[in-house]
């Protein structure tokens, strides 16, 4: 049950908040009387007056209006001055997502997570773990002459991601790895030694960024996940083709961290057995060429 709070508390708490943000606002009794239509003496009254009394809901309303701040912070209900509106915009926003590797916003997140553990669920396989031919093949249709440039900048950011002091875990869906080693759907026409080299790869990468960097393979028929990257208690980002939907309110970020951490737990592959799947997969595809 909510502690009632006495009138005079709440009414030295609201000019207190009044005053405040009138100072903020950088606005004068004068004004604010004008822009709410009272008379200045009345604006005067609600900052000085000694009466435990509250000016009326329109005068609330109005004053909150004008100075931009929320009308439930003036009468004690609430420590965030923001508005409904401003908080709901800060906590959510869409950020166009290019077709471009590690474009200039994830890697700002990253750079602003530093030191957090960072968890992902990647769209496919995680670019920080690909070959260059592997980029190569994958972004050479959506980028065209400017492929080079691009990796060659992704690959700058993806070197100082796994330099980062930031711990990472990556869930990936095992039929993703598989299909990649197949050839099959996204993968079809990907040469069989780039897929190979790819395979290799990311058993060198699983074995040398242990335990820093833990892959798990989930089966997608059990658990689902779309594509998530949780930047410790900062934001959570999903991505959903053209734009990033990024949340930061803290509720949403653990919300998707209890989520990721549910792929984890449900892992058909742990973290210390990735080596080891990875070099099954290579000897499978190996014999499979003979």
């Amino acid at each position: 049950m909510l502690e009632k709070t006495d009138k005079r508390i709440r009414s030295l708490l609201f000019r207190g908040r009044l005053a405040e943000a009138m100072q903020r606002k950088r606005i004068s009794q004068s004004a604010l009387a004008r822009a709410i239509g009272v008379d200045r003496s009345t604006i005067s009254q609600l900052l000085s007056g000694d009466s435990p009394r509250l000016p009326n809901a329109q005068v609330v309303g109005e004053c909150a209006r004008v100075l931009g701040i929320s009308a439930d912070w003036l009468l004690g209900l609430t420590d965030r001055p923001e508005t409904a509106a401003d908080i709901l915009a800060n906590s959510l926003s869409l950020t166009e997502a290019p077709r471009a590797l590690v474009d200039e916003q994830i890697f700002q997140w990253h750079k602003e997570a530093a030191g957090y553990k960072i968890r992902h669920v990647p769209a496919g396989l995680p670019d920080m773990l690909k070959t260059r031919a592997m980029l190569e093949w994958e972004y050479t249709p959506h980028l065209g002459r400017s492929t080079d440039q691009v990796i060659g900048a992704s690959e700058d950011r993806l070197t100082w991601m796994r330099s980062a002091q930031s711990d990472y875990e990556i869930a990936l869906p095992i039929s993703e790895l598989h299909s990649c080693a197949r050839g099959e759907g996204y993968y079809r026409g990907l040469p069989h030694d780039i897929r190979r080299a790819q395979i290799a790869h990311m058993t060198e990468m699983t074995q040398q960024l242990y335990p820093r960097l833990r892959l798990y393979l989930f089966d997608a028929r059990r658990v689902y996940s779309a594509p998530v990257t949780i930047f410790g208690p900062l934001l959570a980002v999903i991505y959903i083709g053209r734009n990033y939907m990024a949340f930061r309110d803290t509720e949403r970020v653990r919300a998707m961290t209890e989520h990721f951490d549910h792929l984890v737990r449900e892992a058909a592959v742990a973290a210390r057995e990735m080596p080891d799947h990875l070099e099954q997969i290579a000897t499978k595809m190996d014999r499979s060429d003979q």
